[in-house]
């Protein structure tokens, strides 16, 4: 009977060199391809203007940054459409519509991507928390307006700025603050810029 090496032992056959040289290029791929990706919704996703409040400082390990909380981040299913029951870490699309001020406000809720209805948008999110509190027209919680409210979370709550300018903006007004994110039909957002008093304080480049 023949015997076939085994992959490692035809892995072994290869020079330390080239072993070494195939995977920085893998990994440099990969990262080739995550930055492709995001530079991709920036470039051509639809711009969607977010309410939003920074809640937190920085981090002294990572360089400034704020965190930010979205008014669309605390739904009521009861009062969109779709989804009445969800739980936490399920995926969510949340259907998204300019509201009289233009910022973008939830319309429904679904597990699975509706079709796109022209003037709108659709945000992919994940479930963080559900029985919190709901929140009053100024985005404040309100636990005596209830506890049926859910969070969701949308890879926007993080936001790198210039060193030094990140307590700056946490102590602004978030009356002040928008961001203007992108979307991709996919779902998937990506942070475009950061405005206060409709100004633009941070621009996002797409590499």
């Amino acid at each position: 009977m023949i015997r076939l090496p085994s992959a490692d032992q035809l892995v072994g056959r290869v020079p330390v060199f080239w072993r070494a040289l195939a995977a920085i290029l893998i990994l440099a791929g990969l990262i080739l391809l995550l930055v492709e990706s995001r530079a991709r919704i920036l470039r051509s996703g639809t711009e969607v203007r977010l309410a939003t409040a920074p809640v937190d400082p920085r981090d002294l390990f990572r360089g400034d940054y704020v965190i930010l909380n979205y008014k669309i981040s605390t739904l009521d299913p009861a009062a969109l459409d779709g989804e009445k029951a969800l739980t936490r870490n399920q995926t969510v699309y949340v259907r998204l519509a300019p509201g009289a001020d233009g910022f973008a406000e939830a319309k429904g809720i679904y597990l699975a991507k509706p079709a796109l209805v022209p003037g709108e948008s659709v945000i992919e999110g994940r479930v963080t928390s559900t029985g919190s509190c709901l929140a009053r027209a100024d985005g404040e919680p309100d636990c005596n307006l209830g506890t049926r409210a859910i969070r969701v979370a949308y890879g926007l709550e993080s936001y790198f700025v210039p060193q030094g300018t990140g307590l700056a903006i946490e102590r602004t007004d978030r009356k002040r603050i928008e961001i203007i994110a992108a979307v991709a039909p996919s779902g998937q957002a990506a942070i475009k810029r950061l405005l206060i008093d409709g100004k633009l304080v941070h621009a996002e480049p797409p590499y």
